[in-house]
């Protein structure tokens, strides 16, 4: 079996058609999904998916693009009360873009302080997006206590970053999830750092509906592509496919430790 740790199963690409895209991710062998949450304003969609599939949990955050929108100013407290039920089982996304640099770097920064804060109070873990702005996510997640013996523990998600972030992440006791990304032809440098991730600090995403993984690149993703990711990371860690589905499953559930094993 495998998991997709990260889709965006609201998103009106995917959700005029929800009940078959997960259907077909179930035949392909996918058993668990998060669906995360990227605006506070849309979390009550995250709350009724979660409600309706048995296999699908959620998350609650609010991704750095939308930092500084009206409705999206987060307080760690504010995350701690809407995490507190059953099927919430992590923050985020969160983290910094200046690759778009929709929000500020200061409203983003003060963004990602708050859920770190509030993962350390709850014992959730993080899920980071990271993108042009890798020596402030590592700062920052330093300065907030990250590896200090705090309960702070977490994901960069999508990862598509230099090896100094996934050598610092890994330092800090963070696994890192791989999508589509992975299978480009041009992901040579991504495939590379990837091979030297230890087996059991890594996990595997679609991001859906973004990034589809060859040979679906270009269309609308979905959760059941997960497995063409899992197919070439095999490949760059030069084990069978059996063995990184085992091992990725079994990284999900430690980390997203709120998500009832199978």
């Amino acid at each position: 079996m495998l998991v997709d740790s990260h889709c965006h199963l609201n998103y009106p690409s995917l959700a005029k058609d929800r009940n078959g895209i997960l259907d077909r991710a179930r035949q392909a062998g996918v058993k668990r999904f998060i669906t995360v949450t990227a605006m506070l304003k849309s979390f009550k969609e995250t709350q009724e998916i979660v409600a309706a599939y048995d296999d699908v949990y959620g998350s609650v955050g609010v991704h750095p693009h939308h930092a500084s929108e009206e409705g999206e100013y987060v307080t760690a407290d504010h995350l701690i009360k809407l995490s507190n039920t059953t099927k919430i089982v992590a923050l985020g996304e969160t983290g910094l873009d200046y690759f778009y640099d929709h929000s500020p770097h200061d409203e983003q920064q003060r963004n990602f302080r708050e859920h770190i804060r509030a993962c350390i109070a709850t014992g959730l873990p993080l899920i980071v997006h990271s993108r042009d702005a890798e020596d402030d996510t590592i700062r920052i997640l330093h300065e907030e206590g990250a590896g200090q013996g705090n309960a702070l523990k977490g994901v960069i998600h999508c990862f598509s970053s230099r090896r100094k972030l996934a050598e610092e992440a890994l330092a800090i006791g963070f696994y890192i999830s791989v999508s589509g990304i992975l299978t480009f032809k041009k992901s040579g440098e991504i495939r590379s750092i990837v091979r030297d991730v230890p087996m059991d600090s890594l996990l595997v995403e679609t991001d859906a509906p973004y990034l589809a993984p060859e040979p679906f690149r270009g269309k609308i993703c979905e959760p059941a592509y997960v497995v063409h990711t899992a197919r070439t990371l095999a490949e760059v860690k030069g084990v069978g496919y059996d063995e990184i589905a085992r091992q990725t499953t079994a990284n999900f559930f430690r980390l997203f430790d709120k998500v009832p094993p199978i």
